[in-house]
Parts: C-alpha cells; structure tokens; sequence
C-alpha cells in the first residue's frame, strides 16, 4: 500500500487498470461476436489468409498473381498504400517549402499568388480535388490509339502514363543492398568528419570521402558480379501500351490530390515558423553580410524547423489515413484490396480487424519517427 501513496506508482497503476479492463473489454466483445457468427454458421478466424485469393489488382507495387494467398493480397494493398503516401509526403513537403517561402516573400502578386494557392487547396473538400483531377485525366486526355509521344518513348493518354523501364537479369536485389551499405556508410562517415572537423577546426574533406564511401560498394558489385542492364520501352498499340513502366491514371490522380493538399497544409506551418524567428536574426544576418536567401537557408529555415516538425507529424498522419480516399476513383490501396477480400470471403469483421491494425501501427511508426526527429534537433538545456 505504500507504493499507491507515491504519485509515479499511482499513475502507473491506474495506466496499467486501464489498459487491462480495456483488454477485457475488447475480448469479451469478440468472443460474444465470434459465439453469435458461429450459431449462424459464418465461418471465423483468420486462417482465410492462407487461401488462394483468386481475384486481379490491377496495380501491385510487389509482386502479385491472382494465384497468390489472400494475405499478399492484403500486402500488395498495403505497400500501395505506403507508396502513394511517401510519395505524396515528399513532394508535399518540397512543395508547400517553397510555397510557405513564397508567402513571405517582398513581392505582393508572388505573395497574392501564394495566398489564393494555399486557400483554393485548404478550403475545398479533398475528395472533390480526387475526383477532379482523375476527371482530368479521362476526359482531356487522347485514348490510347492516339498517345502523345510526349518524348521518346515516353506517351502519355488516358490510360496514363507509360515511360522506358530498367530491368536487370539477375534483378535489384543484390545493387539495391549495396546502395544500402554504401548510403548508410556513407552518413556514418559524413558525421565523424564532421565531428573532427568541429573538434580541430580545419576541412577534412568529410563530404568527398563520404560520397566515395557511398559509391564504392555498388562499383565493387558491378566489377565482380557485373550488372546486365536492359530498356523496355513502351510500344503503342490499337488499344493499349504494352511494355516499359505503366503509371495508371488512378495513381497519378491520388498523387496529384494527396500532394497539393499536403503542400498546401505544409506551407502554412513554414509560414507560421519563419514569423516565430525574432526579427533580431534577420537583422544580426545582414550585419554579417549574409544575403537575404542565405539567411533564410542558414539562419532562419534551420530554427524555424524545431517549431515546424510537430505540428508536421499531424499533416503526415493525416495524408497516410486520408489515402483511403483512393477507393473513390478505383486505386486499389489496403481499403479497395480489403473490400474485395470482404465480398469474396465473408469474413469482414477480420479484415477490417487487420486493415484497421496495419494503420494503428504505420500511425505510431510515423509518429516515432517524427518524435526521434524533433528530440534530435530540439535545444538542449545545459
């Protein structure tokens, strides 16, 4: 009883209470669902994972045969859902950087500009942009029989876009875990050099011997093993493209969405960290003769950023979830994949148990990842 008087224990007691009636609570409800299935006759479990999955994903970012178990169907979705969300992070983020900037700028129609830009994409449902932009594709776009030849061998039409392909004899495998090594070696050396240079206060040359390291394992690989490298290129046809790399308008559709909306959300953060920066190191900058840009690159952007990342952690949560959405024009993300497995085998209640798992857990891994980020730029006391 005398650990329920100290205040950390009491907390963690009644955490620990919490949890375990939740738990109960939780398992109370599947046995009572899993007992009223089973007088109905509705099979349960999750061994329908095992089973042949007997239906066509028309966009698989791994490989993927209708002969395949359900489960890596249910991967096939969800590393759909993981490409189209990185991606649409990445230029969101790159975007809406140079929109946020742009907001600042000294130049009223630039600064107008930016204005309107931002309000068009924050204030119009997201699922109306989706529709929009997959209608854009569609319907103003030539058909396949007449494709752009936009470069060569790169055409576009409503069927999507089709570009040259890469494809290797022996596959990826064995570059791509070089390419690992070396970028992994590669930031290892970069911040020892920049730790000694720091220490003795003279150039180390840490960049080049970094970028050497990053190289070397991929040459030793193509020296030794040798890298057969071959092009696809796409061939028009009467009704469709065939060959080389196939970007379907679904996915350029939800990327488009996905990315303005997230750029548009990020900008406004860059905005709101650049105006918390005291005037006083704009001013102390240009004392030093540091350039306005320079300023904004090296002074300003790097402590705005320790008041940038929380709120970066929502926006990123929120493009993740709001991919789902790609079920409103036929991209086949971890929901659409999910649905079809619903309709085929009855089973909704562990589908859904599973999908919504999978997004619990990228949830917290992204809000790991944000929370390590912060902690590792954020001022430290002395």
């Amino acid at each position: 009883m005398t650990l329920l008087h100290d205040v950390r224990y009491r907390a963690l007691f009644y955490q620990c209470l919490v949890v375990a009636l939740v738990a109960v609570l939780g398992w109370s409800m599947f046995t009572t669902a899993s007992q009223n299935l089973a007088k109905q006759d509705i099979a349960t479990g999750f061994g329908y994972l095992s089973r042949q999955a007997g239906f066509v994903i028309s966009e698989a970012a791994i490989d993927y045969q209708p002969s395949d178990t359900v489960a890596r169907a249910l991967l096939v979705g969800i590393a759909n859902t993981v490409k189209v969300s990185l991606l649409s992070a990445l230029f969101g983020t790159f975007i809406g950087l140079l929109v946020g900037i742009g907001r600042m700028s000294r130049n009223p129609l630039l600064q107008r500009l930016m204005l309107v830009y931002v309000e068009l994409l924050r204030n119009v449902p997201l699922l109306l942009y989706l529709l929009f932009w997959y209608a854009l594709v569609i319907n103003v776009l030539p058909p396949v029989r007449a494709a752009l030849e936009i470069a060569p061998h790169v055409y576009l039409s409503n069927s999507g876009l089709a570009v040259p392909a890469v494809s290797a004899a022996d596959g990826f495998a064995l570059p791509l875990t070089a390419i690992v090594i070396g970028l992994m070696a590669a930031v290892l050396v970069h911040r020892i050099a920049l730790h000694r240079r720091l220490a003795h206060g003279q150039p180390n040359y840490g960049g080049t011997i970094a970028f050497a390291v990053a190289v070397a394992p991929l040459l030793l690989v193509w020296l030794v093993y040798g890298v057969n490298l071959s092009w696809d290129n796409p061939q028009p046809g009467r009704f469709r493209l065939s060959g080389g790399l196939q970007i379907r308008p679904e996915f350029v559709a939800l990327l488009f969405g996905l990315a303005l909306n997230v750029s548009a959300n990020v900008a406004e953060i860059v905005r709101a960290g650049i105006q918390a920066i005291g005037k006083g190191q704009w001013e102390a900058s240009m004392a030093l003769g540091l350039s306005r840009g320079r300023t904004m690159r090296l002074v300003v952007l790097p402590q705005a950023l320790r008041i940038m990342i929380p709120p970066l952690t929502n926006i990123y949560l929120t493009v993740f979830k709001n991919s789902s959405l790609a079920i409103a024009i036929g991209y086949p993300d971890l929901v659409m994949v999910s649905n079809t497995i619903m309709n085929q085998t009855g089973q909704a209640m562990e589908t859904i148990a599973v999908f919504m798992a999978v997004y619990l857990g990228l949830s917290i891994v992204i809000s790991l990842l944000m929370n390590w980020s912060n902690a590792r730029i954020a001022l430290r006391e002395r």
